[in-house]
């Protein structure tokens, strides 16, 4: 992706099943939950690199020792800061009292961070907000073990006011209006009302206010506190929560909008964001790490029982396709595949664009996460070529010499590397305010290797701004000098704001929707513009579920080619010299490429949940009116 977006968010949790003696003969270490946490939270810093945070829980230790550790970070590199001051923090202790070796129960009391329960987050800052209080894992402190709420996510709430309203009419006064912590404030509730009733119950059943303790810890019912506290929860969501006492969970919302998957065996329960994550960490095959499905929740208690709860019923699977094209590491099998497919799929609109010329076309990728999709480009350009020459030899199979069979068969499909990013620049460039120039500079082009009848086919992951494609991209492949640029595009064109944990929230800043604009201004039809602007303004005090997405209009009466060849003109410059054409895989071949995530709302604008319609009518709304807010 091109375009520098903020996105996701990664989590990490896991449950070791047995004492820490256990993992200290057999892995050689009592520090083994810590160093997998490392793992886990390492291979899913794609998901977020603005900040990271870590927490553990101790169970059974005595009263007046400290039993929850969290540490946070919004340094350059936070999950190394976080580690390096966990790794200090061990060291300066075990090299105070060297006996905690040969003692876990010493080990465990007394050093931080060793527990067996552990969470891990890593984020982006949605919200242009990257301040320490931003960071998850966020802590609802109690003097109450059963009360204590640790939680991270992998989400974004839609109405997020309603919730918070919901909160001031229990009596809370919550701190801030953020869907973080007005989720929290909401499990915390029925989680504070679920150990009041058991308290209560096992009071008249006999036991004393200390048994009362452990009580509530077998009782406590984490599936209902779920069910009672999601219940008008709209957005995609993987929740994460551990309590105080050892019971933990991993929540996934109804259309499964936002990614989890688990793996369990007699030692460790894990759950993370990716698939291959747990894969790696634990050296687990593929067909061994399950998907948690749509609107159910892992519950791991603290006596270790496990269970897979439905919490809300699921409301039809509407995965994140993102997920596929570009967030997720592609070392998951079905992932690579899929993106393969991707690029195998746009194949016949690239012969198009070039003409059928591959002879006189160059192929290359940018940025380095569209490597596979390219990949998958080729295959079908080689098969083409090879059916071409397959053709040839059989329509000429009485005249050809072996010089001119050796000359057909020497044909090959030209592939380059065209664009090299120089990391050293990168910081340096996202930090300075006016650096159009500069941002040229953070890719080294090939030079010698573009004819000047050459096409140069550069394949994307996606195009959502366009930006840098036109201050910076196609700049710097018009250096090359060829005769047309093609940028190819593995997603369909970014239609519509995304309000589920993507940062895409203003309509304005989407190339399809500037490109749709311009159609209907050229075409003398801006009173669509002023019709759409009505009907989303009337709807403005409906319930969600009554809103509709008029926001379709802006591109019912243009063909998606109309589309791409307006994208094309409003991203050359006057002082590009190559032809460009832009073209965008479509939705149905997205589909049949990444059958298991649906979810394409941001490119149909057909939204998984009713707060998506209210997300884009608000987000036109503000567009129109000049209002440069977020519209979630």
């Amino acid at each position: 992706m091109s375009d520098a977006i903020k996105h996701e968010c990664g989590i990490a949790m896991l449950r070791l099943l047995k004492p820490l003696e256990y993992y200290q003969e057999k892995y050689g270490s009592a520090f083994y939950g810590i160093q997998k946490m490392y793992l886990l939270m390492e291979k899913q810093h794609n998901r977020g690199q603005d900040g990271a945070g870590f927490a553990s829980i101790k169970m059974d230790v005595e009263p007046g020792q400290r039993y929850i550790s969290r540490i946070r970070s919004n340094q350059q590199q936070p999950i190394q800061d976080i580690f390096t001051q966990i790794n200090g923090r061990i060291s300066e202790e075990i090299k105070a009292h060297p006996e905690y070796n040969d003692d876990m129960n010493l080990m465990k009391s007394q050093v931080p961070y060793v527990g067996e329960v552990y969470l891990g987050h890593v984020r982006y800052g949605t919200f242009g907000k990257n301040s320490i209080e931003s960071v998850h894992p966020f802590l609802r402190q109690n003097n109450w073990m059963h009360r204590n709420l640790i939680v991270a996510g992998n989400f974004n709430m839609t109405n997020v006011k309603e919730l918070f309203d919901s909160l001031v009419e229990l009596g809370q006064h919550p701190k801030e209006l953020a869907d973080t912590v007005t989720v929290m404030e909401k499990i915390g509730h029925f989680l504070d009302d679920e150990v009041a009733e058991l308290y209560k119950d096992s009071k008249n059943e006999g036991y004393t206010k200390q048994e009362a303790s452990r009580i509530i810890s077998d009782r406590l019912n984490v599936a209902r506190i779920l069910k009672r506290a999601s219940k008008n929860w709209d957005g995609g969501y993987a929740m994460a929560g551990l309590f105080g006492h050892g019971d933990s969970f991993v929540f996934r919302d109804p259309a499964g909008i936002r990614p989890a998957y688990y793996y369990k065996d007699d030692e460790i329960v894990v759950v993370a964001s990716e698939r291959p994550v747990i894969q790696t960490a634990f050296n687990v095959p593929f067909e061994e790490v399950k998907e948690l499905e749509p609107g159910n929740a892992i519950i791991v208690k603290r006596s270790g029982d496990v269970s897979v709860n439905e919490i809300i019923p699921s409301t039809g699977k509407k995965a994140c396709s993102f997920e596929r094209i570009y967030f997720s590491r592609g070392s998951d099998a079905e992932i690579y595949q899929e993106r393969k497919n991707l690029g195998k799929l746009v194949w016949p609109q690239v012969l198009d664009a070039i003409d059928k010329d591959t002879d006189n076309s160059v192929f290359s990728y940018i940025p380095n996460t569209a490597e596979t999709s390219f990949y998958g480009m080729v295959e079908a350009a080689q098969d083409f070529l090879n059916e071409r020459k397959n053709n040839a030899i059989l329509e000429n199979r009485h005249t050809l010499t072996e010089e001119s069979l050796k000359e057909l068969l020497s044909v090959k499909i030209r592939t380059d590397k065209i664009a090299i990013k120089d990391a050293k620049l990168r910081t340096f460039i996202t930090e300075d305010s006016s650096r159009d120039d500069l941002v040229a500079h953070v890719y080294d082009v090939t030079y010698g290797v573009i004819k000047t009848e050459d096409n140069l086919v550069i394949i994307d992951d996606s195009i959502v701004r366009g930006t840098t494609l036109k201050k910076s991209i196609i700049k710097m492949m018009d250096r090359l000098g060829p005769k047309r640029i093609v940028v190819v595009s593995s997603a369909p064109q970014i239609r519509y704001p995304d309000c589920y944990g993507i940062d895409m929230a203003k309509l304005e800043g989407l190339v399809a929707f500037q490109a749709a604009l311009a159609l209907l201004k050229e075409r003398g039809m801006e009173n669509v513009i002023e019709e759409v602007y009505q009907k989303s303004k009337a709807q403005e005090n409906l319930a969600d579920n009554d809103v509709v997405n008029y926001v379709k209009e802006i591109y019912a009466p243009f063909t998606d080619e109309e589309i791409s060849d307006k994208i094309s003109q409003l991203l050359k410059t006057e002082e590009i010299n190559a032809e460009v054409k832009v073209i965008f895989q479509s939705v149905s071949n997205l589909h049949k490429a990444c059958p298991k995530n649906l979810g394409d709302w941001y490119f149909t604008g057909n939204y998984p949940t009713p707060g998506g319609n209210r997300v884009v009518n608000r987000s036109f709304i503000n567009f129109y009116e000049g209002n440069d807010a977020r519209a979630y």
